[in-house]
């Protein structure tokens, strides 16, 4: 199908009170992305020629946030019928296919999608595609009726169903594809005449049978039909994601040691041959190359780790951390915005931000690099084969030449050249036999009061 030949609707209008949230409902993030984008990105594979989103309440939100769609308004909640008909204004002069989805439910996939189309394009007749689903429960589901002649032919709301409906488990999703040239003239015959006061879109399936049209139907899984209105709803979409995201990790190659503890985000990039261990989480942006490892109890957010690195146990790597190759990245280190050549170790309690390091330099244990002075960042960098003493603190901006020495403790605040051995602390001095005074002292104090 041309891509003239379609356009999506994507209905996000409705309050979300459920939610409780001051946030909108579809902009709640799964997998580190709002729900309606992830639907958006599923929606743009078929490159339909508009992309209608219908906003109500708090519409400000979406569409200061959401990007390369146009928006209708509804601004009175009148029912899903008439949702879709205040983007009607929108597609003046357009004659495709209607694509009827919802911004709550992001998991809907491009196959599914394309099947309505087929279905549409491939049946004489066809006037409308209804998308519907084997519910495991089908609760209160309204059930989709299925014809001798394999046609759907009508939808009956669960209050409305006999005993013999009820028990059928085909059950309507809400999405649906309409025919291009019937479909304003059907949405304008929807009407309102019923207890609640509202314009149902399920009413056109008895429109479109009228009017002597064939109505087809098409199934998909369950899980890619979740809808989200409550923070429940929310965490189990955010499991479907995860399940999904971790097997097709292990698929592509992956070692997942501790699957169900690991997290990803939407564009999480591993390469086959990572090895993932326990309790790991990754934020959004996040590249590992072959053969590196993240161990147990990190977490990477907008990083890059090259190929053969370690991570962790209890690393954080915040965004713009770039690990070279087979560098070591160890228990309580901290990254940010720092580029570490290869072969690069920070094995121990360090903080490293606004930083190069070059190849092979050794970051003792309990190193920071001071890179605010409470009003802007500054930047270090450590050469190549620098080794930094344990628990020193390099104040930027500084420079810490190839192959130079950083005694332990010191505190460096001016550049240090190549191969130079760079010390700043205090003199030591023994003071003979103080302790051994000084616990007496403590002492006698001790008991004196106890016995006051």
């Amino acid at each position: 199908m041309s891509q003239q030949e379609l356009a999506a609707i994507v209905l996000a209008a409705g309050q979300g009170t459920r939610m409780k949230s001051a946030l909108h409902k579809v902009l709640h993030p799964v997998g580190g992305k709002a729900l309606v984008s992830h639907l958006l990105h599923t929606v743009a594979e078929l490159k339909p020629a508009k992309t209608i989103m219908v906003v109500g309440d708090n519409a400000d939100q979406i569409t200061n946030t959401i990007r390369g769609v146009k928006f209708a308004n509804q601004d009175e909640q009148l029912g899903t019928g008439h949702a879709v008909k205040c983007a009607l204004p929108a597609l003046e002069g357009f004659g495709g296919d209607l694509l009827v989805l919802y911004g709550d439910v992001p998991f809907v996939s491009a196959d599914t999608m394309q099947s309505m189309l087929d279905a549409m394009h491939s049946t004489a007749n066809c006037g409308l595609v209804v998308l519907g689903f084997r519910a495991k429960d089908p609760a209160a589901y309204g059930r989709l009726i299925v014809g001798s002649d394999g046609s759907l032919e009508r939808i009956v709301e669960f209050k409305d169903a006999s005993a013999k409906e009820r028990a059928i488990n085909f059950c309507n999703s809400g999405m649906m594809l309409i025919a291009g040239e019937h479909a304003t003239t059907w949405l304008n015959a929807l009407t309102c005449d019923n207890a609640a006061g509202e314009y149902y879109l399920t009413d056109l399936v008895a429109i479109a049978r009228a009017a002597g049209s064939r109505v087809e139907h098409v199934e998909t899984d369950e899980a890619d039909l979740i809808g989200v209105n409550s923070r429940a709803e929310l965490a189990q979409a955010e499991a479907v994601f995860q399940a999904r995201a971790r097997a097709d990790a292990m698929k592509a190659g992956i070692t997942l040691t501790a699957p169900e503890t690991v997290f990803f985000s939407y564009d999480t990039d591993l390469a086959a041959d990572v090895t993932v261990e326990p309790n790991v989480v990754f934020g959004p942006g996040v590249r590992v190359e072959s053969g590196a490892t993240i161990k147990a109890f990190s977490h990477l957010e907008g990083a890059t780790v090259r190929k053969g690195a370690n991570i962790g146990p209890y690393a954080r790597l915040r965004p713009a951390a770039d690990i070279g190759e087979g560098a070591k990245i160890g228990n309580f280190v901290e990254i940010k915005k720092a580029k570490l050549a290869a072969g690069v170790k920070v094995s121990h309690l360090s903080y490293i931000g606004d930083a190069t390091i070059g190849t092979d330099a050794n970051i003792g244990a309990g190193t920071i690099t001071c890179n605010y002075d409470g009003f802007l960042k500054y930047n270090t960098h450590i050469g190549a084969g620098a080794f930094i003493g344990s628990n020193s603190a390099l104040v930027a901006p500084v420079n810490i030449g190839d192959g130079a020495i950083v005694g332990a403790g010191s505190v460096v605040t001016k550049d240090v050249p190549g191969d130079a051995l760079a010390v700043s602390r205090a003199k030591q001095r023994d003071i003979g036999g103080y302790a051994a005074k000084f616990r007496a002292e403590k002492m006698a104090e001790k008991q004196s009061k106890k016995k006051g």
